[in-house]
């Protein structure tokens, strides 16, 4: 991938999903890449199911944690509704991947609020996205074993989208996660590379 001025990622999601650890792949991939990086997250009750989310900014100099509505190349959202609720933080024709993945909040448990299909998650994203990609990244996380690694699927995907060398992520990746578990985690940012081609 030739050198970007400046990418800007939205990762939206649920406690237990790994989108801290994704997060925290995406910084040390943009400062290896020679990007100034930023980060900011906000945990909603994170162990309990809450939203999770967490802004990534790769630039020449980056002065702020925070993105702009409407300055974000890149949106992972690791559940369906809380990808919707971050769509329009993405520049006009951005990316997003999307698990197909379903974690309703209280309201809808308690009964005051709905849940919206998948269709109609995809006709708001598509106002908005140049390209949507969905993922059942979820279930290739539970096929491996372990939810949390749901995060690392998307990013072999989102490393295959953006035309990067895959030796890069995987070498943060064993430097981030405990040795045990490095050769799942290689694993599954193999599925998620794997599933660009079908995409």
């Amino acid at each position: 991938m030739a050198a970007l001025e400046k990418v800007d990622f939205v990762l939206a999601g649920v406690g237990g999903q790994g989108t801290i650890l994704a997060s925290d792949i995406l910084v040390e991939v943009g400062l290896e890449s020679g990007y100034d990086v930023k980060k900011s997250e906000v945990h909603g009750m994170a162990q309990r199911g809450g939203s999770v989310e967490s802004q990534v900014r790769w630039g020449e100099k980056v002065y702020s944690a925070t993105v702009e509505k409407g300055e974000v190349e890149y949106l992972l959202g690791f559940e369906m509704l809380e990808a919707a609720r971050w769509v329009d933080f993405l520049k006009p024709g951005g990316d997003a991947i999307v698990n197909r993945y379903r974690i309703p909040p209280p309201p809808v448990n308690m009964g005051v609020a709905r849940y919206p299909d998948e269709a109609e998650i995809q006709t708001l994203m598509l106002t908005r996205v140049g390209r949507l990609v969905w993922v059942d990244a979820a279930d290739i996380a539970a096929e491996l074993g372990n939810a949390a690694l749901a995060g690392v699927v998307m990013l072999g995907l989102l490393a295959a989208d953006m035309g990067m060398e895959t030796d890069l992520w995987l070498g943060v990746i064993e430097r981030l996660v405990p040795a045990r578990f490095v050769e799942l985690n290689r694993e599954a940012f193999g599925r998620g590379v794997e599933l660009s081609g079908a995409a």
